[in-house]
């Protein structure tokens, strides 16, 4: 029997969901989105079957409804199912990175048709809107459900395999665990990337030469503070008990640390340093499944036009798939580092057998 899933919310993660479940067997897809553009761009693009502007007569037609808006907006809508009169049986699933004011206000739904189960899929994107929408996005990401007591354990598992295209590591957790962990390893890594920008920024007043320094691991560590200002102002103060918390604990631990700098304790701060690469090298998904487990090699090439392509094109005509590449550091006229990451350790050694024999200067981290 064919299904009519909704997205409501179609920004880059309702899209990017609506991209990977659009061409299932047995699914029609409707999507919802309070920008007409929005709607728009996704019929020209073949996105959805349908689109709706009216989030109740798109409701009326779904069996499964996934709210993909801002988690203020998502609430809203959570309210107004209230006051939308169902005559058939309906999963609701959310995609908010914060999960307490989410299941607040789905424990105060009235409607018995209603049921509930939180979602978060794990990924995003520094990028916002329907344009940057990528059927790929989740792939290999974790994906958390948070049950509810008006959900049975049909319902989560009918959502998952409509959810299985993203072909997310799916997680059940409850939503205070949830919120606790997200907060420590990505919102408040968020909040201290923007905090780190601010410093560099302030410090450019006296050195203008800063942003033309600001090389690979200050661009690394504060990527992510390009990331949408609206979206992560609403999760900073939906989950703001736990931030100030993180926030107090950090002000704490640099104190100490700069206690330790001020006082010359070096030895002390090589055990700071060496527990936390520790710590950070164990992050992989064959121990934890925090992190994905990629196996890298560092590639040194020269500035000049097509540089990249080549070494792309070697371990391409020996059908060598590339999970990553990042681009370190590279000066104009000098040379640069690629990280090439690769899904298995065999692919990792045999690019780099490749490279070295034309001549490519390259490296495996131990």
């Amino acid at each position: 029997m064919k299904q009519t899933v909704l997205v409501a919310g179609l920004g880059l993660i309702g899209g990017s969901l609506a991209l990977s479940i659009k061409d299932t067997n047995n699914i029609h897809l409707i999507g919802y989105d309070s920008n007409k553009s929005t709607l728009a761009y996704c019929q020209m693009n073949d996105i959805v079957d349908e689109v709706y502007y009216d989030f109740a007569s798109a409701v009326k037609k779904a069996d499964i409804c996934i709210l993909a808006a801002p988690v203020s907006h998502t609430v809203s809508l959570i309210h107004q199912l209230n006051e939308i009169e169902l005559d058939k049986k309906l999963i609701v699933t959310d995609v908010a990175s914060v999960k307490s004011p989410i299941m607040e206000a789905a424990a105060q739904l009235q409607t018995e048709n209603i049921s509930f189960i939180g979602g978060h899929p794990m990924a995003g994107s520094h990028k916002k809107g329907i344009q940057a929408a990528k059927s790929y996005l989740f792939e290999n990401a974790i994906y958390v459900l948070t049950p509810t007591s008006t959900s049975t354990d049909e319902d989560r598992e009918l959502l998952q395999a409509v959810l299985t295209p993203t072909k997310s590591k799916f997680l059940v957790l409850n939503a205070n665990e949830h919120d606790e962990m997200t907060s420590v390893i990505s919102h408040f890594p968020h909040l201290i990337a923007s905090s780190l920008v601010h410093q560099a920024r302030n410090w450019q007043k006296k050195h203008a030469y800063i942003p033309k320094l600001a090389a690979g691991g200050f661009r690394d560590i504060t990527r992510i503070a390009s990331s949408n200002p609206l979206m992560w102002k609403d999760i900073f103060f939906q989950n703001k008990k736990k931030m100030s918390r993180l926030l107090g604990d950090w002000i704490e631990e640099m104190q100490e640390l700069k206690q330790l700098i001020d006082t010359g304790e070096k030895a002390q701060i090589q055990q700071y340093l060496e527990q936390a690469k520790d710590y950070r090298d164990g992050l992989d998904s064959k121990k934890r499944g925090a992190i994905l487990s990629y196996y890298d090699l560092y590639v040194d090439i020269f500035d000049q036009p097509g540089a990249l392509l080549k070494v792309v094109g070697l371990l391409a005509d020996h059908d060598i798939s590339i999970n990553n590449i990042e681009i370190l550091e590279i000066r104009e006229g000098i040379t640069g580092v690629l990280r090439l990451s690769f899904q298995n350790k065999n692919d990792q050694e045999l690019s780099k057998a490749i490279l070295e024999k034309h001549d490519y200067d390259t490296m495996i981290e131990e």
